[in-house]
């Protein structure tokens, strides 16, 4: 089985900084396109930052300069470093992983539990 495990997330001041966490552990062969999705209280789940396995990142526009995705492949590990944090920032963050099981599987997305991410003061 595959397991992804998030940690990172908290409570920060407006301007602070969190870096977000998202291991992917089990039965992995191959891993393609990583995210960071995230909803806030009444809203819709919005993409937040994707990164290819070739290091592309793509960012949601109001994260671009502040927010920066990253990997360690050799971890299987994609992270989400957050600076310059914004009330409006606050949300259940989750990661989702692309992963192939071994080499003749399909691709399955799997996605971590979520973490909190409070920005306040």
């Amino acid at each position: 089985q595959v397991q992804l495990v998030e940690s990172g997330g908290g409570l920060v001041q407006p301007g602070g900084s969190l870096r977000l966490s998202c291991a992917a552990s089990g039965s992995i062969f191959s891993i393609r396109a990583m995210g960071w999705y995230r909803q806030a209280p009444g809203k819709q789940r919005e993409l937040v930052a994707t990164i290819t396995t070739g290091g592309l990142p793509n960012y949601a526009d109001s994260v671009k300069g502040r927010f920066t995705i990253s990997t360690d492949n050799a971890k299987n590990t994609v992270y989400l470093q957050m600076n310059s944090l914004k009330p409006e920032d606050t949300a259940v963050y989750y990661c989702n992983i692309g992963i192939q099981r071994y080499t003749a599987d399909t691709w399955h997305e799997y996605w971590g539990q979520g973490t909190q991410v409070t920005v306040s003061s």
